[in-house]
């Protein structure tokens, strides 16, 4: 026998993850990458992979212990089984196999989002922190899916530990502590018998949905939300995209306009900080980000998931392009990592490849801004003689009106169309 320890792996600044599932059983068969448990990290629900292939002697975890790079979690006999590989990072959590599909195609049309095939697993909205709260890892996951923090539920079962039923009870609570009072609660939409007009068909929400549906009705209820539209002029910016993209096909990657709305953006957010910041924990005073972590919604079969390019200021137009298709690859081979979604300082939500001609973005708390855009169209447009036509491009910017004014908001998606008019400013 060859028993080796399997420990987590690097999982980047992560610590003290709860395990909110185990996958295998001692004297279960394992292949190399396969899963073997599953942690709710802050920002995503990773599953730990086998380093190798081999045979489970023992557990070392338990359901809703807290673990960090480098702690055992298991024993495993790998005499006879596949070389060990290095520890991978882990992925985000399974849910159904899905057959290989070719790379996103990232040059459908300006504005494009990455849309990418189905994967194993998606990144996830944080979850709450319910600390020393004495619950089973089945009951916080349900307190995290109804948004009840365990550390005000009063468990009923033995010993005090909450219940599911606990859990329901403190949302139907939550609802009657909604109910309208001084003018300022939300009263719940009455529940219907849909089945009474016609045939119905029941499915349960993803894991994704069911997460990230809390995360954007916290933002739409904290932040004030105003969105103002505007118009870029891409004729050149188009012309000159495409014959970049013509030189990269043949290298084996594509350039799309997404990679200039990121550059486009950090220049607008170096002339308007107020939209690179947050307001702190109290409300009283903006933080001010000297760094410039650009997030990018990618449309996926379960859900938005916003993988952040990171320092955008200090990468050229190419450096660009080549990273958005390894983000592309990583979100079809499910390899997305808790790193790749944290620190995003402003983000952008492109519709280009769907069509529209606006549509309000939420705001992606904590930030306090968000660039939306959608299909690009010719459009005749006066030159001072004659109407010519130009190829337009809709943008909405969704601000948080506690921290920017309209009239801020208006100069800064000026601003921005601008540089987008005028391509030379991007490639300096």
């Amino acid at each position: 026998m060859a028993i080796e320890d399997v420990n987590v792996p690097d999982i980047g600044d992560f610590k003290n993850i709860p395990i909110i599932e185990i996958l295998v059983k001692p004297g279960d068969t394992v292949k190399a990458e396969d899963a073997l448990i599953t942690l709710e990290s802050d920002k995503a629900t990773m599953d730990v992979p086998s380093p190798a292939a081999g045979t489970v002697v023992e557990l070392l975890i338990k359901p809703g212990d807290k673990v960090s790079e480098g702690t055992p979690i298991l024993k495993l006999d790998t005499a006879g089984g596949a070389a060990a590989s290095a520890p991978a990072a882990p992925a985000p959590v399974a849910a159904t196999a899905h057959p290989a599909a070719p790379p996103a195609d990232l040059s459908k049309g300006p504005g494009d989002a990455i849309d990418v095939a189905p994967s194993r697993g998606r990144a996830l909205p944080p979850p709450m922190d319910f600390g020393d709260a004495h619950a089973s890892p089945s009951v916080r996951r349900l307190a995290r899916e109804l948004d009840v923090d365990l550390k005000r539920v009063q468990g009923s079962g033995e010993k005090g530990r909450i219940t599911k039923d606990d859990v329901k009870r403190a949302v139907t609570g939550k609802a009657a502590a909604a109910a309208p009072s001084g003018g300022f609660g939300i009263p719940e939409i009455p529940a219907q018998d849909f089945s009474k007009f016609g045939p119905i068909e029941e499915k349960a929400l993803s894991r994704l949905k069911k997460l990230s549906g809390p995360h954007l009705h916290r933002a739409w209820l904290n932040i004030p939300h105003v969105t103002h539209t505007d118009e870029a002029d891409i004729t050149e910016l188009e012309d000159y995209r495409k014959g970049l993209d013509k030189q990269a096909k043949d290298k084996g990657y594509r350039v799309t306009l997404l990679a200039f709305l990121l550059k486009a953006s950090v220049a607008c957010l170096k002339e308007f900080p107020e939209f690179n910041a947050s307001l702190n924990p109290a409300k009283d005073a903006l933080i001010y980000k000297k760094y410039y972590h650009i997030g990018v919604a990618v449309d996926t079969p379960d859900g938005l998931v916003v993988p952040v390019i990171k320092d955008v200021n200090a990468k050229g137009i190419i450096e660009l392009s080549k990273e958005l298709g390894d983000v592309s690859a990583k979100m079809r081979d499910g390899k997305i990592t808790p790193a790749d979604i944290s620190g995003g300082t402003f983000s952008i939500s492109s519709l280009g490849g769907i069509g529209g001609t606006s549509f309000t973005p939420v705001v992606n708390a904590p930030e306090v801004a968000i660039l939306g855009v959608v299909r690009s169209s010719l459009k005749p447009q006066w030159n001072g003689k004659e109407f010519v036509p130009r190829l337009m491009l809709p943008l909405c910017v969704s601000y948080d009106h506690r921290v920017i004014d309209g009239a801020l908001a208006a100069r800064f998606t000026r601003r921005l169309a601008e540089f987008l008019g005028d391509v030379r400013q991007l490639v300096l």
